[in-house]
């Protein structure tokens, strides 16, 4: 099976929505934080479904993901490293990984989402987990939509 391709939503995210979150924040690369923006920004697909099951609205991962993140600056000034660089390509590589696993024509908002939370110690993941969203319980939901 050839490996899917993005479908216009995931597109959407991926390719514009995530990168003018970015550029809001004035940054010059794309992290997982903003790839978990993009999906509530959108408003379509399974992905935002999901994370609305969880009471996560663009809002609240907002405020969640700048509090991780100004944590994660205080630490690196207080211990002297470096922050890590973003988990961007890992997260779309686990993404065709999980519609391949899917089974799935095209990778879809449900897919960043479930790979968003395999990329370990990404700031998405973070967001996600201080919801009580994990790989499992969010994959149950992911799969409910889709046989809905």
């Amino acid at each position: 099976m050839p490996y899917p391709k993005l479908d216009n939503n995931a597109s959407q995210i991926v390719k514009k929505t995530a990168q003018a979150i970015a550029r809001e924040y004035g940054l010059d690369y794309v992290g997982t934080e903003h790839i978990l923006l993009a999906i509530l920004r959108t408003g379509e697909g399974v992905g935002v479904r999901v994370l609305e099951d969880f009471g996560i609205n663009e809002d609240n991962a907002r405020k969640t993901a700048e509090e991780i993140l100004k944590r994660d600056m205080e630490d690196t000034w207080v211990f002297g490293r470096l922050p890590g660089s973003p988990h961007y390509r890992n997260v779309l590589a686990h993404a065709i990984d999980e519609a391949t696993q899917l089974e799935a024509q095209q990778i879809g908002s449900e897919h960043l989402l479930l790979a968003l939370l395999r990329e370990d110690g990404s700031t998405a993941q973070r967001v996600l987990a201080s919801f009580g969203v994990t790989l499992k319980n969010c994959r149950e939901h992911v799969l409910k939509h889709l046989s809905a």
